[in-house]
C-alpha cells in the first residue's frame, strides 16, 4: 500500500463503509444467502460477496472443494529452469456470515508431490542438485483462515512472524471482462518476513534469516454466472504461480536460487469425489479431516514453512557439508 494520506473523500467513502458494517445483520440459521450480483468494480461490499462465492460457498451448509495441479521448478544462475516435480492437491472451505455482515473463510489444504515420469505421489525424491535422496513432505495446512470484507485484508501473519500493517482501505480488486461472456481476477501477494527455519537451528532446511514470497492468481469466470442470484458459490477455472525459498525438507540450506510453482486450478462441481482416486487416498492417510471443511473457526493460519517448524526435526549435518553451489558459466 502507498503512502500517501487518504484524501477527504477516501475519508467519507472509508466512514461509509464503517457505518454499513456495523448496519449490516447476520445471516439468519436456515436464511437463504443474501449478497449483490449488480456489478461495480468500485463497490467493496460487492467484491466482498464476488469473491466470498468464488473463494468458498455462501451457504454454510456446503462445503466447495478445489483442485489444482502443475509443476514446481527449479530456479538457479547460470542454468535452464529444472522441472523438479507434480504438483496436485485439493482444498475444503466453508463459510460463516459474521455479525458485521463479512464473511468468514475456514479452509483446509492439503497437496502432494508426483514424481515426473510416473506421475506417482512421491514419499521420497532424489535431489538432483545434491544426489541424496530426501523424506518428502506435502503441503498440509490446517487450517487456512481469512476473513473477506468491505476492507482490504490485511496480509497473512503467519503466527505473529509477518507484522506489516495496513491502513483501512476499500475492498476492490483488478477485474476486467474478458471474451465471449467471461470475467477475469487477478490477485496476489508479495512478502518477506522472517523464517520460521532460523538457519542456526534449521542448517539443512532454512534458507535464511527472511522468507520471500510472492503468491499470484488469475480467476476465469462466466459473467452470467456473477450476475445469478441463485448461485452461492461461482465455478471458476484459473492459474495459481509462486516463488518460494527451496522447500525446506529439499535440504538446501542457504544454497542461491529458489522453487516457482506454476498451477492451473477449478472448483470440483462434485466434491471430493470427483478428485483423483490415490489423491483421496493419499490425504486420508494423513486423516479423514482433509476430506471436510472445518466446521468452527480456530488458528492459527499458517503456511507450509511455519508447520514444517512446527512439526518436523531439524536435519543432521554431516560433517564438511556445505550447500549446493549453482555451476560456473564457461568461458
Amino acid at each position: 500500500m502507498d503512502d500517501a494520506r487518504f484524501s477527504r473523500r477516501e475519508s467519507l467513502g472509508l466512514a461509509a463503509l464503517a457505518a454499513g458494517a456495523a448496519a449490516a445483520p447476520a445471516l439468519a440459521k436456515g436464511a437463504k444467502p443474501k449478497f449483490i450480483t449488480k456489478i461495480d468494480f468500485k463497490d467493496p461490499y460487492w467484491t466482498r460477496d464476488t469473491y466470498a462465492r468464488i473463494d468458498a460457498d455462501l451457504d454454510p451448509t456446503k462445503e466447495k472443494v478445489g483442485w489444482l495441479k502443475g509443476k514446481a521448478y527449479g530456479v538457479r544462475d547460470n542454468e535452464k529452469v529444472r522441472p523438479l516435480f507434480g504438483v496436485e492437491g485439493f482444498s475444503v472451505v466453508r463459510t460463516k456470515r459474521l455479525e458485521d455482515g463479512s464473511v468468514r473463510r475456514m479452509l483446509r489444504e492439503i497437496v502432494f508431490y508426483r514424481d515426473l515420469e510416473t506421475g506417482k505421489i512421491l514419499k521420497e525424491w532424489k535431489n538432483p542438485y545434491t544426489g541424496e535422496t530426501v523424506k518428502v513432505v506435502p503441503i498440509a495446512n490446517d487450517p487456512f483462515n481469512f476473513t473477506i470484507s468491505a476492507f482490504q485484508p490485511e496480509p497473512p501473519s503467519y503466527g505473529g512472524l509477518q507484522k506489516v500493517k495496513m491502513e483501512p482501505k476499500p475492498f476492490l480488486q483488478d477485474w476486467e471482462f474478458g471474451p465471449d461472456g467471461t470475467m477475469v481476477l487477478h490477485t496476489g501477494i508479495d512478502m518477506i518476513y522472517p523464517n520460521a527455519l532460523q538457519p542456526d537451528k534449521w542448517v539443512r532446511e532454512s534458507s535464511g534469516p527472511m522468507n520471500r514470497v510472492s503468491e499470484h492468481f488469475i480467476y476465469v469466470v462466466k459473467r452470467k454466472d456473477v450476475e445469478n442470484p441463485n448461485l452461492t458459490h461461482i465455478p471458476h477455472i484459473g492459474s495459481w504461480s509462486r516463488i518460494t525459498p527451496w522447500l525446506p525438507w529439499m535440504l538446501m540450506g542457504q544454497a542461491p536460487g529458489h522453487i516457482s510453482y506454476f498451477t492451473h486450478f477449478q472448483t470440483m462441481t462434485n466434491g471430493i469425489a470427483g478428485l483423483p482416486a490415490d489423491l483421496v487416498a493419499a490425504a486420508r492417510e494423513y486423516g479423514d479431516k482433509w476430506l471436510s471443511a472445518p466446521t468452527e473457526d480456530y488458528g492459527p493460519s499458517l503456511s507450509s514453512l511455519e508447520n514444517y517448524a512446527r512439526e518436523q526435526k531439524p536435519a543432521p549435518v554431516p560433517e564438511g557439508w556445505t550447500p549446493p553451489q549453482p555451476p560456473s558459466l564457461k568461458k
